[in-house]
Parts: structure tokens; C-alpha cells; sequence
């Protein structure tokens, strides 16, 4: 082996060491990475631009519902005399409604693996059946707000009932917004097909609606569950 190509070995495995994973953009041998976003490359690809900054979103939101689960720690026991949590939840129906979140978690994976086999019927019927799954699981909670609404357990009367409404009603105004992002979603691929940008769409709206299912076990749990002892 030359000097020469002692050096290179010896470059190559300096570089290694400081950048295992070619954060440099950079691959072996010091030629560019393409899209990697600057130099001779060009822009990163707008896949990977859109992954990225849905991933800041979805963690934003991951840290706006913690707000409301340490605000709803710290004011569950504020009652000012009124009802306690306690003594509003129904373990019954609120299990009905995880059920039927789950399975809409369930049929929205089925969907995007009819996408990957490029089947426009099946994914459009297992978006529908996520759809009306979320709608129902909607319509179960608002159900539920009347029906505290009728007794005059309403936000405004204590702190822990701000809290509670305040937390599930987020999810719920969520699971609202994921509804509508779905019917977009179906209309596209009924125009447009599994184009690319398309199936990024749909694998961004899969991350969200896990993400929803998520949060929602941990309002199960806190909230009702963990609820029934305050």
C-alpha cells in the first residue's frame, strides 16, 4: 500500500469516527450524498422535508396534551364542593369508546397496508370504516357531555371539572379534525390516485391517528381509571 493511499484509509476512518451516520451528507470516499439539501446535491427531498416537520408537529402536540394532563393532576381534587371526578365517569361507556377507538386504529393500519398494495378499494374502505369508527367514538362523547350538561356539571363550576372537560374535549376536537383530514385524504385518492405525495399524505395521517389512539389510553387510564379513586 502507497503513502498515498495509507492517508485516504487512514481520512476515511477519521471521518467514520466523527460521523458515523454522514450527518456530514457526505457518503464513502467523501462523494456528496444526494438530497441532502446544499452543496453539489441540491434540496433535500420534500419527502424528507415533510417527515421532518410532521414529526415537529406531532410533538408539539404530544407536549400540548401534557399540559392538560398536568393541569388535570394538579386540579382533579379542586371540587369548590361540587361533584368529584369520581362520581361523573362511567367505566361502562368509556370502555365502549376505547373499543371503538382501538378498532379504528386497527382498520386505519389495514388501510395503509391495502395502500401498499396499491388497492384503491380496500383502501378506501378501510378509510371509510376509520372514518365512521372515529365518528361514532365522537358521537359517544358529545353523548356524554349532554348528558353532564343536563345535570349541571358543566366546566365552570370547578376547577377539576375545568380540567376534565378541558382534556378530553381536546381529544375529542382532535379525533374531530382527523375526521375531516381523513374525508380529504379519501377524495384524493379517489382523484389521484397512489401518487407519491399521496401515499406521504396517508402515512402522515396513519402517524396521527396512532398518535390519538395513544393519548387516548392515557386519558383512559388517568382520567377515568385512575378517576374513579379521586
Amino acid at each position: 500500500m502507497s503513502a498515498s493511499d495509507l492517508t485516504t484509509a487512514q481520512e476515511a476512518v477519521r471521518r467514520a469516527r466523527e460521523d458515523p451516520h454522514r450527518l456530514g451528507h457526505h457518503g464513502h470516499g467523501g462523494e456528496p450524498v444526494e438530497g441532502a439539501g446544499h452543496g453539489e446535491t441540491g434540496p433535500a427531498d420534500k419527502r424528507i422535508i415533510v417527515g421532518y416537520g410532521f414529526w415537529i408537529f406531532l410533538l408539539s402536540d404530544i407536549v400540548m396534551f401534557a399540559c392538560f394532563f398536568a393541569a388535570f393532576a394538579v386540579q382533579s381534587g379542586a371540587t369548590a364542593g361540587g361533584p368529584r371526578i369520581s362520581q361523573i365517569v362511567e367505566i361502562p361507556r368509556v370502555a365502549m369508546e376505547t373499543g371503538v377507538l382501538l378498532l379504528s386504529s386497527y382498520t386505519c393500519g389495514l388501510s395503509f397496508a391495502a395502500t401498499n398494495a396499491r388497492s384503491k378499494l380496500w383502501t378506501q374502505g378501510f378509510l371509510l370504516a376509520t372514518g365512521l369508527l372515529g365518528l361514532a367514538f365522537v358521537g359517544m362523547e358529545l353523548q356524554e357531555f349532554l348528558s353532564l350538561a343536563a345535570k349541571g356539571i358543566t366546566p365552570q363550576r370547578s376547577g377539576a371539572l375545568t380540567a376534565f372537560f378541558g382534556l378530553v374535549g381536546l381529544h375529542g376536537l382532535h379525533v374531530t379534525v382527523a375526521g375531516l383530514w381523513l374525508l380529504t385524504m379519501m377524495a384524493q385518492v379517489q382523484v389521484k390516485g397512489f401518487r407519491k405525495e399521496i401515499i406521504h399524505r396517508l402515512i402522515c395521517f396513519n402517524l396521527f391517528w396512532h398518535a390519538l389512539d395513544i393519548v387516548w389510553i392515557g386519558v383512559f387510564t388517568i382520567v377515568y381509571l385512575m378517576g374513579t379513586r379521586l
